[in-house]
């Protein structure tokens, strides 16, 4: 028998003084409807795509259940079960209140950052979910109404050989004339064959002449039918960072990302103001305070939050808002299953400044399957109309990809 997680001891959960439940901030008026409805259970199932995407479930007395999905990672799971008992009962409607609730009740759990947000996140989607279905309305709408009906994807790109800049370029060719995609990114910390020293951080000339021979074929082949970013994973120290960025200034490059590690905004702040070279970060900090630096201080071009990770569609909707003030665009990183893809697509609708949504599973050929409605098609998500996110798992496929040792969650 496992451990439960829902039972564990831990004082700062028991006694808080901003604690946010219905019953502590007398939110205990009736709404009328078929709005008077509390959440009985959540449960969760771990599916094995091309990243362990952690599905989340909400189910309610009145018999609408929410599916939600986090970012996918190990602990998750044993999050969501600590959290379950402090919304039992609790209205779902409340998003924010809700989504606030955890937050403080695993403020000694971490939740400033890491798997805890990323396990609330999931949470808070589920509840967009189950708010739409209950109000009958899509998850935009929960959100302000939309700016578009069709979202941009950039398709995360890869080939066996990721370090050759011709199969670079004949992959990005195929994507754009064989899939339809106009948008693309393609990773550019791979290795060249003139590494001295994988741990200093540093970048010698020929690297970073390999670097820019794989941009310079890519954005030649597709010219102006695509847009191209390219990735870099927080590789490189800030010198190294603004002589690769200088380098790439001459091609069209839709953006570089990541080029030197998230935990020191002064170090990303010189490299942005450093180049004409657009530059992307946002994947690796969370909530809208880990956000709110690289903006005010505009240490970036573009911010990159991912959605289930980053504090679910509310919060990225405020980054969106925050990022809004200081004219930056939003392009969401995303490694999902469609689920939290078609969520990250309906933030995108309802914010002004949304360039794209990222999809990083074309190489994995069941993903449109775990759902029963058609996602992405010529490169754009269309938004749902139908009440909360608009997709139906399709529990047999689900079940065929659950994680070794996992259980299937109840249908709803």
């Amino acid at each position: 028998m496992g451990v439960d997680y829902s039972q564990l001891h831990d004082p700062n959960a028991e006694y808080t003084m901003r604690d946010l439940s219905a019953e502590t901030m007398g939110v205990t008026r009736e709404r009328g409807g078929n709005r008077d409805v509390e959440i009985t259970d959540i449960q969760t199932t771990m599916v094995d795509g091309n990243f362990p995407w952690t599905l989340v479930r909400i189910y309610t007395d009145a018999g609408p259940v929410g599916t939600g999905e986090a970012y996918w990672g190990a602990g998750v799971p044993e999050l969501i079960e600590r959290m379950t008992p402090f919304l039992v009962g609790e209205n779902p409607l409340d998003i924010d209140r809700l989504t606030e609730h955890l937050v403080q009740k695993m403020s000694g759990e971490g939740s400033i950052g890491g798997v805890t947000v990323t396990a609330i996140s999931g949470i808070e989607v589920a509840l967009h979910d189950l708010a739409g279905k209950i109000l009958e309305v899509p998850a935009y709408q929960l959100l302000g109404g939309k700016y578009r009906d069709e979202m941009r994807v950039y398709c995360d790109c890869h080939t066996e050989a990721e370090a050759d800049p011709e199969a670079c370029a004949d992959e990005a060719e195929r994507v754009v004339e064989e899939l339809g995609y106009d948008a693309l990114k393609f990773d550019l910390d791979v290795p060249s064959g003139h590494e001295k020293d994988r741990a200093n951080r540093h970048l010698r000339n020929p690297e970073i002449e390999h670097k820019a021979t794989i941009v310079e074929k890519v954005t030649e082949r597709v010219g102006d039918r695509a847009d191209v970013a390219f990735d870099c994973h927080w590789t490189f120290s800030g010198g190294s960072a603004k002589r690769l960025a200088k380098r790439l200034e001459e091609y069209d490059v839709w953006w570089l990302e990541d080029p030197v590690p998230p935990e020191n905004h002064d170090v990303q702040r010189e490299v942005t103001q450093s180049t004409s070279t657009p530059i992307t970060v946002g994947e690796n900090v969370y909530r809208k305070h880990g956000q709110r630096r690289l903006l005010e201080e505009q240490a970036v071009d573009m911010i990159a939050p991912d959605m289930p990770k980053v504090g679910g569609m509310r919060e990225t909707r405020k980054i969106a808002d925050l990022a809004d003030m200081y004219y930056v665009p939003v392009a969401m990183h995303n490694v999902a299953s469609p689920v939290a893809t078609v969520a990250s697509a309906h933030v995108g609708a309802a914010i002004p400044n949304s360039l794209a949504v990222e999809y990083h599973s074309y190489e994995l050929g069941w993903w449109a399957d775990l759902v029963e409605e058609d996602v992405i098609e010529g490169g754009y998500i269309e938004i749902p109309e139908e009440p909360g996110l608009g997709v139906t798992l399709d529990m047999d496929v689900v079940e065929e990809h659950m994680v070794d040792g996992e259980e299937l969650f109840d249908e709803a």
